[in-house]
């Protein structure tokens, strides 16, 4: 599953194509929607197509995983989960003189983007100027459901701090922290706390801060939470710039793979000697996830 770093690549490069005022209002005006998987949707599928009818994308947002797709009439908003296996790929019309890029694609997919629709696309977005947006989902986990202002905002209370935000603090992690028995793993997995932060990333950041993945989140000291605090966005922007991590068959949205596999310390490496010391990196089962660490670097 896509964590906050491939999902936020993912944001940055559709937003870069597909919205106004950036993109040509008229060109990008939405002109039909094609539903051919109706599970795929949450809620009615008419209400859904009716909601695009001559309408575009004014902004494309983030929060945890969730992308958020803001139409520029209505006040409504579509969201959209990858999951394990979704993918969004931008199309340019044929005849585009201008596109900077033919395919703008990312998410766990299929690598044949030259023949869509295939028979994953279940969505798709027309437009004006004869581009196309697919949702494309392998195993079908993934979701887009069109929301109101008010469903927005329970939604966004639903979630945690987001680790990139100036919300996310000291302070803040350690009020998170305080008093908790569970694993500081899980802790940072739990989405209603910290918002984005998956299996790949928590074994990185807590690498890096050199605190055992199983030590009880209340357990751990000012000096170690301050650590976990200031790694964890250095880690996910460091991820950011790589474009993500490649496992199994993820691209980020220019179709290309992730480079910050080529970065990782532990995660994947079990077995592997360690990149901080000479011990050799360990895998557990933790929070129901596989678990890499140092038992060497992290005491």
């Amino acid at each position: 599953m896509p964590e906050l770093p491939e999902v936020e690549t993912i944001r940055r490069d559709l937003k870069r194509v597909i919205t106004v005022p950036r993109a040509d209002k008229k060109s990008k005006r939405i002109t039909s929607v094609e539903v051919r998987k109706k599970r795929i949707i949450k809620g009615e599928v008419k209400k859904f197509q009716d909601a695009f009818k001559s309408n575009f994308f004014k902004d494309i947002r983030r929060i945890g995983k969730l992308l958020i797709f803001v139409l520029g009439r209505g006040d409504k908003f579509m969201f959209t989960h990858l999951k394990m296996t979704g993918q969004l790929v931008y199309l340019c019309p044929e005849d585009a003189s201008k596109c900077t890029a033919k395919i703008v694609a990312g998410g766990h997919g299929e690598p044949k983007l030259d023949k869509l629709p295939s028979k994953y696309s279940h969505v798709i977005f027309n437009f004006a100027d004869g581009s196309r947006l697919f949702f494309n989902d392998l195993r079908q986990f993934g979701y887009l459901e069109v929301v109101n202002k008010d469903r927005l905002k329970q939604v966004e209370n639903d979630y945690g701090v987001g680790p990139l935000t100036s919300a996310f603090s000291f302070q803040k992690l350690k009020k998170i922290l305080a008093s908790r028995k569970a694993p500081i793993k899980a802790i940072l997995l739990n989405q209603k706390l910290i918002a984005g932060i998956g299996n790949i990333y928590a074994d990185e950041i807590l690498f890096a801060a050199r605190v055992r993945p199983q030590r009880s989140a209340g357990s751990l000291n000012d000096k170690e939470i301050k650590k976990i605090f200031k790694a964890t966005p250095l880690i996910l922007k460091k991820a950011i710039k790589y474009r993500g991590t490649t496992f199994n068959n993820y691209v980020d949205s220019s179709g290309r793979r992730g480079n910050f596999s080529q970065k990782l310390k532990v995660y994947g490496r079990a077995g592997g000697k360690c990149r901080g010391c000479a011990g050799v990196v360990k895998k557990i089962k933790l929070a129901g996830r596989g678990t890499h660490y140092c038992p060497e670097c992290q005491q």
